[in-house]
């Protein structure tokens, strides 16, 4: 029996490889005769351009560029295509993962260092790049990362405005004439692994900025402000950063790019899957196991478990998901995909334990599998 293990990260727990790494481990622990292909995966979140650099055979360039609340860091980025191509991961500059948590402001927080990055690829000779935009700290509407490549946000009497993106309520205007002119011959992909749109009650705000550290007043700021924004890109271009799927990702970066610099938004994990040759390594395959830190309904908007599902039931292949939570009743649309799903907790604990224990949770959840199959 040949079984192919494509889990996504589990969140603030495991990478994608550690997480791989654990199923397989457990899979040779039990007594199941089986052998076991590792294929971590990721959709556009936190890791996703590690990965990619590791499968297309990348190499890192380090950085220094601002963080989410303008401090200096080393970030990096990576080249591949022999140095044609950059990769870039959001969370590298403009990551939660970069503040503590007394720390998390999307008032004030901004992709500003992202923009650098891409400024620093841009300097390598670069024609194309793929961020992956997962992670973010930040509810700018990539007015942070357009700052940084030269564009002006200004009020009505044509002053810049500070303090991004509170200020966006005070938008009257955009200078683009003033972005850096490479842009216009560089492909900007966006890896994308939500397809909220940028405004509304599944909206950037709405959805993602409260564990981004914003209060309940502050939300509604930042729609105001998103909002101020989606109205003078459309009066000045006529593109509408809200009727964009996947817009809302990392906090309206998707939407903001693709309106202003025309940025190519994509299915993350859709994207990784054709470009790492997925499809290849399920050939013979019997069984795929994913995983990620939930399994839920919200898995079917884009998410990965749900795009190595989709591919392997193409095939005909049993899929299996590995989560450490899944829903309580069974769910139709998500049975279509995943033949099984199997929570990996043991026992009742709080969320810090399960995140600590996801490793030998995984580990023994696979080992019981495999003598399941075994039977």
């Amino acid at each position: 029996m040949k079984i192919l293990i494509a889990p996504n990260a589990f969140k603030n727990s495991l990478t994608a490889h550690k997480a791989a790494e654990a199923v397989s481990l457990g899979l040779q622990r039990s007594r199941l005769s089986c052998s076991t292909i590792c294929f971590p995966v990721g959709d556009g979140g936190d890791g996703t351009a590690a990965l990619l650099l590791q499968y297309l055979g990348g190499i890192n360039i380090n950085a220094e560029v601002q963080n989410p609340l303008g401090r200096l860091i080393s970030a990096s980025f990576g080249l591949i295509d022999n140095g044609k191509t950059a990769v870039i991961e959001l969370a590298n500059a403009s990551g939660l993962r970069l503040l503590q948590q007394q720390e998390y402001d999307p008032l004030h927080t901004t992709t500003y260092g992202t923009g650098q990055l891409i400024k620093h690829a841009l300097d390598k000779g670069v024609n194309k790049i793929l961020l992956c935009v997962g992670g973010s700290a930040t509810v700018d509407g990539s007015t942070g990362i357009l700052s940084a490549l030269g564009a002006q946000f200004c009020d009505k009497n044509g002053s810049q405005l500070l303090g991004l993106p509170l200020s966006l309520q005070a938008l009257a205007g955009i200078n683009r004439t003033t972005l850096d002119p490479r842009l216009q011959h560089t492909e900007l992909i966006v890896l994308c692994d939500v397809e909220n749109q940028l405004l509304g009650a599944n909206g950037a705000a709405e959805t993602f900025a409260r564990q981004k550290g914003a209060s309940e007043n502050e939300v509604l700021q930042l729609e105001t402000a998103l909002a101020r924004l989606r109205a003078v890109v459309f009066e000045e271009t006529g593109k509408d950063m809200a009727a964009v799927k996947h817009g809302g990702a990392a906090g309206g970066v998707a939407a903001g790019l693709h309106a202003i610099i025309n940025a190519k938004l994509v299915n993350g994990i859709g994207y990784f899957l054709e470009c790492t040759g997925f499809e290849t390594a399920l050939q013979n395959t019997n069984i795929v196991i994913t995983g990620e830190g939930s399994i839920d309904a919200q898995t079917l908007q884009g998410k990965a478990p749900f795009g190595v599902a989709k591919w392997a039931k193409k095939k005909s292949i049993t899929v299996i998901g590995l989560a450490g939570k899944v829903p309580l009743v069974a769910d139709a649309q998500l049975n279509q995909y995943f033949n099984i799903l199997l929570p990996i907790g043991n026992q009742p604990t709080d969320i810090a334990s399960a995140i600590d224990n996801t490793y030998e949770n995984l580990k023994r959840t696979a080992e019981q599998l495999g003598n399941l199959l075994a039977l």
